[in-house]
């Protein structure tokens, strides 16, 4: 897939996902005072907080698809990293801010004198709840499609969204059948799993960036094809390395020692067209020819093989 179909899709995910958040976010706000739920207050703080996050992941896929340049031969893949650290850090900051409130909250007993929630709380709860899942299918399908570690990223807090808000819930019935701490001990839960995604996206993008070295069955399968091609005698070495959502190889494979230049730079050739063709992600590979003696010597006595 070409970088502006990928750029495209990533963008109307992305639109889509700031409009839901923005009228999520507002819902559970007004549901939360005047349901009487701080833990629906907090999670519309979290979803405030999606609405940031998903501007920063529009902004990670528009410099990431910018084409290449003489300052950036490589181009611009890497920079979607970059914004996916700083969404990791955004999310670890909003689940510090609600642990930080829930704590004080159980230090000073104020959710002693709270009302107790309602039904509307709940309400607010089951539309969240529905409408995050339907977006978290959504979005993973779609980052799967362009192989976006930002878009993913998302789709993973959507899910974690659906998590915080039946933790929410929780919360919200035990405060209406009397047990009014469970609504802050549910805030407390939400910034859980909010700092446990928020080091999930971290680790990925930093994985990323460092040049994790692609899964193995890449590698065997980058093995079996070049072993494939006409005059590869030996594959020497194979090295991976994710450059973003990017993927390039550099290999070393043997070859007859009395070939001639020509006849070595075709086969080094054949080998790197057809190593870039395995997968849509691997934008360039490298070949190194090595030089490996003949097995039989000809009537001259030289070791034999091609001219």
């Amino acid at each position: 897939m070409d970088a502006v179909m990928r750029k495209k899709i990533g963008m109307r995910v992305a639109m889509i996902t700031m409009a839901v958040n923005f009228a999520l976010a507002a819902m559970k706000l007004v549901a939360g005072i005047f349901g009487n739920s701080s833990a629906l207050i907090s999670d519309a703080a979290n979803s405030a907080t999606d609405v940031v996050s998903t501007l920063i992941v529009i902004i990670g896929l528009s410099l990431a698809s910018k084409p290449t340049d003489a300052s950036h031969p490589y181009g611009h893949e890497r920079l979607e990293c970059v914004i996916s650290v700083i969404l990791a850090i955004i999310l670890l900051a909003t689940g510090g801010l609600i642990g930080y409130n829930g704590i004080m909250s159980l230090i000073n007993g104020k959710y002693l004198t709270a009302e107790a929630p309602n039904g509307i709380a709940i309400a607010a709860v089951a539309v969240t709840v529905i409408t995050k899942e339907t977006l978290y299918r959504y979005t993973v399908k779609k980052a799967k499609q362009i192989d976006s570690v930002s878009l993913r990223a998302s789709a993973w807090d959507h899910r974690e969204d659906v998590f915080t808000s039946l933790g929410c819930l929780v919360g919200i019935v035990g405060g209406i059948i009397g047990y009014k701490i469970l609504d802050v001990i549910a805030s407390l839960v939400i910034c859980i799993l909010i700092v446990w995604a928020a080091i999930k996206v971290f680790i990925e993008a930093v994985n990323k960036l460092v040049d994790k070295s692609c899964p193995e069955q890449i590698v065997e399968e980058i093995k079996t094809v070049l072993l494939s091609v006409d005059g590869v005698v030996s594959v020497d070495d194979i090295k991976t390395r994710m450059f973003g959502d990017r993927i390039y190889v550099d290999v070393e494979i043997g070859a007859y020692e009395d070939l001639t230049l020509k006849a070595a730079h075709a086969i080094a050739e054949a080998a790197h067209n057809r190593i870039e063709n395995i997968d849509e992600r691997i934008k360039h590979c490298m070949v190194h020819v090595n030089p490996v003696s003949s097995p039989l010597p000809d009537y001259f006595g030289h070791k034999g093989g091609s001219p």
